[in-house]
């Protein structure tokens, strides 16, 4: 059967090489990517073919994203997503972050479901000793679960553009190497984690605190050459201690920039290490210029930490940097609004709501928006005192929050989800997008089977189906 044909007429903005592919797709809401020649317009038109009319269109492969498919496809719901990078998994995988972080309050496992698939079937397949991830071994996790499922989706297909009217998404436009094709759905989910979808879609969003300042990213990293058993045997207690003599490396002049949040690096394998190392201070993830100067800056700052370590620290003498991640880290951009707004008053009172569709614990942790002393024990005193949980404390997460305010047929998980900036830095973690993304993708198979908006669905009906799927709610 031929691909049905949409034709696309829209003005845009020529964005440098890339313009002649996707420049005339570029949303509305994109205004970063304008270029020093703003003021030059064309007028783009092209007839493009609808590739997949499906039930639920998922835009974002990372954990999310995956989480969202699988779910929805698990539901009965014909699928598709578009990953515009070369594996599943996101920053988990492509930024090669070292650790889920954590699945449990200590007593419970709050990540019930997917991410219990997920974390059993690495077990199964990973081949490297200590705790960071084995990546590869979790790009071939995410694959079999997506096939297992029968839900489509395709790598190298960037989405660029979004059709909505009435706060209703028509369709939307991908670019892959193959061309630009269109795909319409009954329900869109938003794994992007940046909230491109639902923003260009026409929801607000707020981003960054109240100066516009965002937390930093970080060029995650892969070492090689490290003698595990010295460094275990005399390495100091406590988060940052003078026995890391990083003090004395910024007297010495090691670093460029200051840095005192030295978030460390943690074993994989035998002799390797996975570095959650540095951070590049200023970076918009809504802007590629902005990005390409934080990857410079990144992998030139990891030079510099290769002589710390090497200098510094007994047992890494030998170390060498063997790759870097091919994403940027990145830890904020935009919270979509939702019908409710997750807040620090929440967290801090162990929340419990009537529409729950999991519970999770991890501290709140947002990372310096600047270097120096004084911003990072700010963020040591929340993070490890203020704002930590005892064993078996949890706060709910609402339906509500994947549910974006002005939208109708959208639905947000993982990183863009509702919430005021210090709960997201909680839940903006992998475990809190296997949860939301999990939730997300069952609600959008049931908007799409009733004809429901997804804030119409039947609330007590999605968390029975997420219990029998193994989710965590003890309160419903």
């Amino acid at each position: 059967m031929r691909d049905r044909e949409l034709t696309f007429d829209r003005r845009g903005l020529l964005t440098g090489a890339i313009a002649g592919a996707v420049g005339g797709f570029l949303s509305a809401g994109s205004a970063s990517a304008r270029t020093p020649q703003e003021g030059k317009r064309v007028v783009f038109q092209r007839e493009i073919p609808v590739r997949y009319e499906v039930d639920v269109f998922v835009a974002g492969g990372g954990p999310a994203g995956v989480a969202a498919a699988v779910s929805a496809a698990q539901q009965g719901a014909k699928v598709y997503l578009a990953e515009a990078h070369t594996c599943l998994g996101g920053m988990g995988t492509s930024a090669r972050v070292p650790l889920f972080m954590p699945l449990t309050d200590g007593v419970n496992f709050l990540a019930g479901g997917f991410g219990r698939n997920v974390v059993d079937r690495l077990k199964t397949q990973s081949r490297l000793r200590g705790p960071a991830n084995d990546i590869e071994a979790l790009k071939r996790v995410y694959d079999e679960m997506m096939l297992e499922a029968e839900a489509q989706f395709t790598f190298y297909t960037m989405l660029v553009a979004v059709e909505a009217a009435g706060g209703r998404v028509s369709h939307v436009v991908c670019a892959a190497p193959s061309g630009t094709f269109a795909v319409r759905a009954k329900t869109y989910v938003d794994a992007t984690g940046n909230g491109d979808l639902a923003v260009w879609a026409g929801a607000d969003y707020e981003k960054g605190d109240a100066d516009g300042n965002l937390m930093p990213g970080t060029l995650c990293s892969v070492w090689a050459g490290i003698d595990w058993d010295r460094w275990y045997a005399v390495r100091p207690k406590g988060p940052q201690p003078d026995g890391y003599k990083l003090q004395q490396a910024f007297a010495d002049n090691v670093f460029t920039v200051r840095d005192e949040h030295l978030t460390g690096m943690c074993r994989l394998g035998e002799h390797g290490g996975a570095g959650n190392i540095g951070h590049t201070f200023g970076v918009d993830a809504n802007d590629e210029r902005s990005l390409t100067k934080a990857l410079i800056d990144g992998r030139k700052g990891l030079t510099e930490y290769l002589r710390y370590y090497r200098e510094y620290l007994p047992g890494f003498e030998k170390l060498e940097l063997v790759a870097t991640g091919s994403l940027l880290g990145v830890r904020e951009t935009r919270r979509i609004t939702g019908e409710y707004v997750l807040s620090l008053e929440d967290y801090q009172r162990r929340a419990v709501f009537p529409d729950e569709i999991g519970r999770y614990a991890y501290p709140v942790d947002n990372h310096p928006v600047r270097p120096g002393k004084d911003t990072y024990e700010q963020h040591r005193r929340e993070f490890d005192e203020a704002l930590r949980y005892q064993k078996g404390e949890s706060y709910g997460i609402p339906y509500r929050i994947l549910v974006p305010r002005k939208l109708e047929n959208v639905l947000v998980a993982g990183r863009c989800v509702s919430a005021d900036r210090m709960v997201h830095g909680s839940i903006r973690v992998m475990p809190g997008c296997f949860i939301t993304g999990q939730a997300a993708g069952v609600a959008a198979a049931m908007s799409a089977k009733s004809g429901r908006a997804p804030r119409q669905i039947d609330v007590p009906e999605l968390q029975r189906q997420l219990k029998a799927v193994g989710a965590y709610l003890p309160n419903c």
